[in-house]
């Protein structure tokens, strides 16, 4: 009998730690995975690619074109005393990083399937690293926006160091949303067609190819219930030499927003994660 038992196979369960020092210390443990996936996810995206890192540059370039066009040319929109491509160039920075963000977050788990089934990890990396690609793109044509700011000789002042706040901003709600789409997307697959419709909708009802100022002043804090208003609003003040407005209450609307968006996001992705596994 003893031998018998000896024999019996050994059961072993790997479970994500349930506290919340297991869980932060579960991110640290696994924090090389977190930048294996995020550089894998990178030469994923500009491997064998016709225009490669090219097309974060003609992207935006395009959208300004068609933007100044329309809303500076025809519809005659107020710059705010600065060339109308700058304007918008400075609000698609935080624009197009969160759209690109999401949309890529939103199906991570869908795409490493595998991974997830097969072995333990934090599933907070997968979404995670996935934002964190699109810094990349935000580099680059941060360095674009400043090119042409020399050239048109409309360089920012020192309200530039406050650009990081309003990055991290864009960062938190690109992050909150893609844990909560992540996480909705394993349980209800139909919700890979509800991304692609919130972001082309945001970009119309966000101030990216118009100022703020456009709006209504009696409108204006409840426009700042779309939390990229603030945090837009702050690009362009950062950026454009105080030429452009930052609504205070706006602002501070918009911050609490994104505390709450990342926060409620963090939370459903922690409780439904250790399904992930079964039903994806």
């Amino acid at each position: 009998m003893n031998r018998n038992k000896d024999k019996l196979p050994v059961l072993l369960i790997i479970e994500a730690g349930k506290g919340r020092r297991q869980f932060f210390r579960d991110l640290w443990n696994y924090r090389e995975l977190f930048l294996f996936l995020s550089w894998r996810d990178i030469l994923v995206r500009y491997k064998q690619a016709v225009l490669g890192i090219l097309w974060s540059v003609l992207r935006p370039l395009l959208t300004i074109a068609v933007f100044s066009l329309v809303f500076g040319r025809l519809a005659k929109l107020p710059a705010q005393g600065v060339p109308y491509p700058v304007l918008v160039f400075a609000a698609m920075l935080p624009w197009q990083f969160f759209a690109g963000a999401l949309q890529e977050s939103s199906n991570s788990l869908l795409g490493n399937t595998n991974l997830i089934s097969k072995i333990y990890f934090p599933r907070l990396i997968i979404p995670a690293s996935s934002v964190m690609v699109h810094l990349l793109d935000f580099l680059i044509s941060l360095a674009l926006l400043l090119s042409m700011m020399a050239w048109t000789r409309c360089l920012p002042d020192a309200r530039v160091l406050f650009l990081p706040l309003f990055l991290l901003l864009a960062l938190l709600l690109a992050l909150g949303c893609g844990f909560w789409f992540s996480a909705l997307n394993v349980k209800y697959r139909d919700f890979r067609y509800v991304v692609p419709f919130i972001v082309q909708f945001g970009l119309y009802i966000s101030p990216v190819g118009f100022s703020s100022t456009v709006i209504p002043e009696r409108w204006r804090l409840l426009y700042a219930l779309n939390p990229l208003v603030g945090i837009i609003d702050g690009f362009r003040w950062s950026l454009l030499r105080g030429r452009a407005e930052l609504n205070m209450q706006g602002f501070w609307l918009s911050l609490l927003l994104v505390l709450l968006v990342f926060l409620s996001g963090l939370t459903y992705f922690r409780r439904t994660e250790r399904l992930f596994a079964d039903v994806i």
